[in-house]
């Protein structure tokens, strides 16, 4: 059996090691990231730009809490809004989020799964 090589450190990786500022920064996201509701609509607008109705109806959770947990994530700078007409369009901020969300979610479907991880 082959020896497999590491995987290549990704392309658009920052290789600055970390200072407290960077550190803290992202502990803030991880929190912001562990409620399941806020990490679903994360996932969700991974996918595309949507608005709190269409969010509300594809998430287990009032159009209340999506609208307060967008809120919450719009102030730490995760989300962008696009006002069109009378609705309200939110999109995910830049793409390293995006890829975070689909990482974390991607490990957890190898755990949930029981397929090996990758290495």
């Amino acid at each position: 059996m082959a020896k497999s090589e590491p995987a290549p450190a990704a392309t658009s990786a920052h290789l600055r090691p970390p200072d407290s500022a960077r550190l803290r920064e992202a502990t803030e996201v991880f929190a912001l990231l562990s409620d399941t509701t806020r990490l679903h609509l994360l996932w969700l607008l991974a996918q595309e730009e949507a608005d709190v109705g269409s969010l509300t109806e594809r998430v287990a959770a009032s159009r209340t809490a999506v609208s307060q947990h967008l809120a919450k994530l719009r102030l730490a700078g995760l989300v962008n809004t696009r006002r069109q007409g009378r609705h309200v369009y939110y999109s995910l901020s830049d793409g390293h989020l995006r890829r975070l969300v689909m990482e974390a979610l991607s490990h957890a479907d190898h755990r949930v799964g029981g397929q090996a991880p990758h290495a």
